[in-house]
């Protein structure tokens, strides 16, 4: 771990991916699996941490062989997780994931209940927590009791502490029971982050608005945000301040499978404002970042499984070096 920095602690979920060997199949179809470390809370912790930055992961896990695996996974990645606990009667959540030829993906989750919607406020590492400048998390979190009440206390202690909080929407609606309550949810701490990221697929759930546009945008600003950005996959990003917006491109892949990209993104962005906020009032700088973040995203979906293709600093500067947007 950096020995200096903010530090970025994200909350959430971590879990087990199992990836098709072939892609374009059905789950049933598959003729084998990919075992990969997953859950975005834990991806944003892990993309920060092999950027150079500091990053620490705060959730519950099963007490079985693949919940001590995804800790050390967080540890040898360089991950802080001192905030993890271990529930000896829920096993660690596991998710297949289906991928599609052109790298998108399908899931089928088992969580009835998974270890992680079962951390309780009273389990949560509050000195971690107020140790955070970047606090970060998902909506996966606020399904089910008791973890929704944990998340709630947990972004309590964090902004009491300063915190920036920093919202990813991750919507996976086949967890939640319906669209409605996950939308009523989603919307339930909109006003107090102070970065928002939602994809296009989540914008157009939110809104109803496919076409993207930057009055639709403007309507889910909120008077205390920050940022609020639009991922749009291999078309890089869309940005929203007070004062300005635009928008970033990304650089040409071919995809293998998207899974982690946009946690890829979000963690690159953490890792490079954590130290200094003030790039978000500076257009010029913030596009920079966005830049640096598309190419970490776009770097992810060129292997498979998140965890593992999540990129280090190097390997993006390379890119960044000759590259050339869409």
């Amino acid at each position: 771990m950096a020995s200096d920095g903010g530090l970025v602690v994200s909350f959430g979920e971590m879990l087990i991916d199992f990836v098709p060997t072939v892609s374009g199949v059905s789950l049933a179809e598959a003729p084998g699996f990919l075992k990969a470390a997953g859950g975005a809370p834990a991806n944003v912790a892990i993309a920060v941490a092999r950027l150079g930055g500091k990053a620490a992961f705060l959730g519950k896990l099963g007490e079985d062989e693949f919940g001590r695996m995804l800790a050390a996974i967080l540890r040898e990645n360089g991950v802080d997780d001192g905030g993890i606990r271990f529930d000896d009667g829920a096993r660690t959540a596991l998710a297949f994931v289906t991928l599609r030829g052109d790298g998108e993906r399908e899931f089928m989750f088992y969580r009835n209940p998974s270890a992680d919607m079962l951390l309780r406020p009273e389990e949560l590492d509050v000195d971690l927590i107020k140790k955070a400048k970047i606090f970060h998390y998902g909506s996966i979190s606020l399904i089910s009791e008791p973890c929704r009440s944990a998340h709630m206390r947990a972004m309590d202690v964090a902004k009491a502490a300063n915190a920036l909080l920093s919202y990813d929407i991750n919507l996976r609606l086949p967890l939640w029971s319906s669209p409605e309550e996950a939308k009523t949810w989603i919307m339930s701490i909109w006003d107090r982050a102070d970065i928002i990221k939602v994809s296009d697929v989540e914008f157009e759930f939110l809104t109803g608005d496919s076409t993207m546009s930057d009055e639709t945008a403007m309507s889910l600003y909120h008077p205390n945000l920050k940022l609020l950005l639009l991922t749009l996959g291999d078309q890089g990003c869309k940005y929203y301040t007070k004062n300005f917006h635009g928008a970033v491109g990304s650089i040409s892949v071919k995809p293998v499978d998207t899974t982690g990209a946009g946690d890829a993104f979000v963690g690159a962005l953490l890792c490079k404002i954590v130290d200094d906020q003030s790039v978000l009032q500076d257009e010029k700088r913030l596009r920079e970042v966005l830049r640096f973040s598309n190419i970490c995203g776009a770097i992810t979906t060129t292997k498979k499984g998140a965890i593992p293709s999540l990129p280090k600093e190097p390997e993006v500067l390379a890119l960044l070096k000759g590259a050339k947007e869409c």
